[in-house]
């Protein structure tokens, strides 16, 4: 993502967020002939206490660079979530840099941990989600040593190439919050040329993908219960929970903390595979 698609993404986001709020949402009376849905700009730069014409041209993507109080003014004017608002902040400041970063190295104590939450699943991801690590458990459930090219790793991609699977329960709210939290994570590394390698695939694999993500959602960490539909197991239901290393901010262990009795059953299905 260089300057000019960090603009137009900045953009883009503004236009989305406009369009999903209705003037009755914000006190403001209602207009007839709205041939958008959504606040007119005027509107939006009068809730902000900013000009019309400058808020425009930040819409059309100008080189223009707002400070921080327009952008707080913007976020109150638009209701924007705490991700969102975030999310605002990256687009308007991150740092453009077209290089490709490191990969990130799993140490040996993270594998034992890692190692040690059988028989609940967890799996080590990076940045840009590929899958560095993961236990036997997670083997079990997720399966990633099948191929599922071109990557393989990659937790997005292979969600998104499961779309017709009965893995997950209710795929489409699920893959929904996935793409909000892959664009929030693409913005905190503008520069990196891996994500948007993966974006660039999952347009051309996925309409679904396409769609939800021309939304410009954002959201924080997709947490929270889980049911999956194991192929022999049944049904298997958990806590997800997601913990940011000390080691390093960009890599994140994802927990599957099993109920009671899907813990029964991944223990059974464990100790039959020794």
């Amino acid at each position: 993502m260089d300057e000019r698609e960090r603009r137009e993404a900045l953009a883009a986001f503004l236009r989305t967020r406009r369009a999903r709020i209705q003037p009755a949402e914000v006190g403001l009376p209602a207009r007839n002939r709205r041939r958008t849905p959504g606040l007119r700009r005027e509107e939006v730069a009068e809730l902000a206490n900013i000009g019309i014409s400058w808020y425009t041209l930040l819409e059309q993507g100008q080189d223009i660079h707002p400070s921080k109080q327009v952008l707080s003014s913007l976020s109150t004017a638009l209701r924007l979530t705490a991700a969102e608002e975030r999310h605002l902040f990256l687009l308007a400041y991150g740092e453009v840099s077209g290089k490709r970063m490191e990969e990130e190295q799993v140490t040996p104590a993270l594998q034992r941990v890692v190692n040690a939450l059988n028989p609940h699943p967890a799996f080590m991801i990076g940045r840009c989600w590929n899958v560095l690590t993961w236990n036997r458990a997670a083997e079990l459930l997720f399966r990633f040593h099948e191929p599922c090219p071109p990557h393989s790793h990659n937790v997005i991609w292979r969600f998104f190439q499961r779309e017709n699977s009965t893995l997950y329960q209710e795929w489409e709210k699920q893959a929904q919050s996935l793409v909000a939290q892959f664009r929030a994570d693409y913005a905190r590394y503008p520069g990196d040329v891996s994500f948007r390698e993966i974006i660039e695939d999952l347009q051309q694999a996925s309409p679904q993908f396409c769609q939800w993500w021309e939304q410009q959602n954002v959201r924080g960490l997709p947490d929270g219960p889980q049911v999956v539909k194991h192929p022999t197991l049944g049904w298997l239901e958990f806590d997800h929970v997601t913990f940011q290393t000390s080691f390093s901010p960009d890599l994140r262990v994802k927990v599957y903390s099993a109920t009671e009795a899907s813990i029964s059953k991944l223990e059974q299905a464990l100790s039959a595979s020794l």
